[in-house]
C-alpha cells in the first residue's frame, strides 16, 4: 500500500487539488459575483486555448449565414430586375397611349371643323418612291370610302383616296406629281394650283406675277372643284420668285402636314358630284 502512494503521489496530489478546486469554485459560484484569486488563476491559464476554439466554433454558423444572405439577396436582385423591366415597360405603354390621346385629340379638333361626314383611319402603309408619294390606310369601301375623297390630318390636308378596295386603300399625297389642289393664298386672296414636287415640297402654280404672295403667307383651299371645302390648310410658303418674263411666279411651299410622321388620318365622305 505504502509502495502504491509513493508510487502515485504525484498524480493523487494533482487530482486532489484539482478536486479540491473544482468543489471550492462551485461552492462560491451562487455566493459570489466577483472572481476569487483561484477562479482568475484559471481563467487566465485556459482563456488563450478557450478563445480559438470559441471562435472556431461559431466559424460554421457564420458561413451558413452568409451563404444564406447571399442567396437572399440574388433573389432580391432578381425580383427587383424583373420589377424594373416591368415598370419599364409600363411606362413605354403609359408614354405610348398618351402620345396617341394627343394624336387624337388635334384630329378630333380638325373634325369639328369639317361639316360632312368622316371616318377615321389608321396609316398601315406607305410608298414613297421619286415617283409616286401614297400612303395605305386601314379604311375602305366597307366604311363608305369611294375615289376621289379628301384625306385630312390634324394640320390640313393630305390628299386624295384612290384604288379604294374592300378594307384599305390609297392616298394620293399631296406631294405626289399627280396631285392638283385648288387654292388661294389666305391673307391676299390670291388663287392658284398647288402641285406636288415630289418630295416634301409643292408648289403654287398659275399664279400670276403681280399677285401679292410673299414668304410666310398661308396656303388653304379654296374650294373650287367640290372636292375639298374651303378654307382647309395646305402648307405655307417657303419662297416667292418672280423672273424677268412670264406671267407666272414661282411659289413653293412646304406642307402644313408631316407626311412622314403621319399615323391616323380623316377621310371625308364627300365626292367631287356632292
Amino acid at each position: 500500500m505504502f509502495e502504491f502512494f509513493r508510487k502515485y503521489l504525484l498524480s493523487l496530489t494533482v487530482g486532489i487539488v484539482l478536486l479540491a478546486a473544482l468543489i471550492f469554485y462551485s461552492l462560491n459560484l451562487p455566493h459570489a459575483r466577483e472572481a476569487n484569486i483561484l477562479e482568475r488563476g484559471v481563467g487566465a491559464v485556459l482563456a488563450p486555448v478557450l478563445t480559438p476554439v470559441a471562435r472556431i466554433a461559431v466559424l460554421p454558423e457564420q458561413l451558413w449565414n452568409n451563404y444564406l444572405d447571399l442567396v437572399g439577396a440574388r433573389r432580391e436582385n432578381l425580383r427587383l430586375r424583373e420589377d424594373i423591366k416591368t415598370l419599364n415597360q409600363s411606362l413605354a405603354a403609359a408614354g405610348e397611349a398618351l402620345h396617341e390621346n394627343e394624336r387624337l385629340r388635334s384630329l378630333l379638333e380638325m373634325r369639328r371643323t369639317v361639316h360632312d361626314p368622316t371616318v377615321a383611319a389608321a396609316v398601315i402603309g406607305e410608298d414613297v418612291t421619286p415617283w409616286f408619294r401614297t400612303l395605305t390606310i386601314d379604311r375602305g369601301a366597307s366604311s363608305g370610302i369611294t375615289e376621289g375623297m379628301p384625306v385630312l390630318a390634324a394640320g390640313g390636308v393630305v390628299g386624295q383616296t384612290i384604288k379604294v378596295t374592300g378594307n384599305s386603300c390609297r392616298v394620293l399625297l399631296l406631294t405626289d406629281h399627280a396631285s392638283g389642289i385648288a387654292a388661294l393664298i389666305q391673307r391676299s386672296r390670291a388663287r392658284g394650283v398647288v402641285r406636288g414636287e415630289g418630295d416634301a415640297r409643292c408648289s403654287l402654280e398659275f399664279s400670276m406675277r403681280d399677285e401679292d404672295v410673299t414668304v410666310g403667307d398661308l396656303v388653304v383651299t379654296s374650294g373650287v372643284g367640290g372636292v375639298f371645302a374651303k378654307g382647309l390648310p395646305i402648307g405655307t410658303v417657303t419662297m416667292v420668285k418672280k423672273g424677268q418674263y412670264g406671267i407666272f411666279q414661282t411659289v413653293t411651299i412646304k406642307p402644313a402636314v408631316s407626311i412622314a410622321h403621319l399615323e391616323e388620318v380623316l377621310v371625308v365622305l364627300r365626292t367631287p358630284q356632292d
